[in-house]
């Protein structure tokens, strides 16, 4: 899995097109921005498992913005892993972005985390964590870290869950959720890099 398949190629191919045809109809474009607010449940207390198996606390990033992105390997919006590295590396200082793969959209991740990781390194140079594989979307199996995203009576105010592939949440400095991106807002757009540059809400 670790070199593009033909259907990737074609996807990357493609990619410029889709992302002008969704701005201009609108569809998976849609941008939601919140005022701070303290959550019910810190998301501090929460962990990731990075897709080498290793635990780890997202205290740990504590003092920078966090970008959270579901991601596969097999959608027409993948070739957004390389936009998201090159959002990470011109905002190590202020950014950690965490992509987590999940096979929730019409089969479009169905490899294993070792395949993934490699997939990501050598297509896209990707050197931002990735968690485990897991299920992004509400129900009994969601991603805790998804869970709290998307549950309003968790993070404060928003419900919503992923729409496709490559939907973006933004945490600001405190652990505090400021914006959602569907998946047609790359990750450097002006919408994006505004929110990831600008102070704490």
């Amino acid at each position: 899995m670790a070199e593009k398949t033909i259907r990737q190629k074609i996807l990357g191919v493609f990619y410029p097109t889709l992302m002008k045809l969704t701005k201009w109809s609108g569809k998976n474009s849609k941008v939601l921005q919140h005022q701070a607010v303290p959550p019910p449940q810190d998301l501090y207390t929460l962990s990731m498992q990075k897709n080498n198996g290793q635990t780890v606390p997202l205290s740990e990033w504590k003092g920078k913005k966090l970008l959270l992105v579901n991601t596969a390997s097999d959608c027409g919006y993948t070739p957004q892993y390389r936009e998201l590295q090159q959002l990470y590396e011109q905002n190590k200082d202020r950014l950690v972005v965490i992509g987590f793969p999940a096979n929730d959209f019409k089969e479009q991740e169905k490899g294993d985390d070792a395949a993934i990781a490699q997939f990501c390194q050598l297509n896209f140079g990707v050197t931002f964590p990735l968690a485990k594989k897991s299920s992004v979307v509400k129900g009994t199996g969601q991603n805790p870290v998804f869970s709290w995203l998307s549950e309003k009576n968790r993070n404060g105010w928003n419900d919503q869950q992923p729409t496709w592939n490559f939907s973006k949440y933004l945490i600001d400095e405190e652990g505090k959720l400021t914006h959602y991106f569907d998946p047609s807002i790359s990750p450097l757009s002006a919408e994006v890099r505004t929110a990831v540059s600008g102070p704490a809400m």
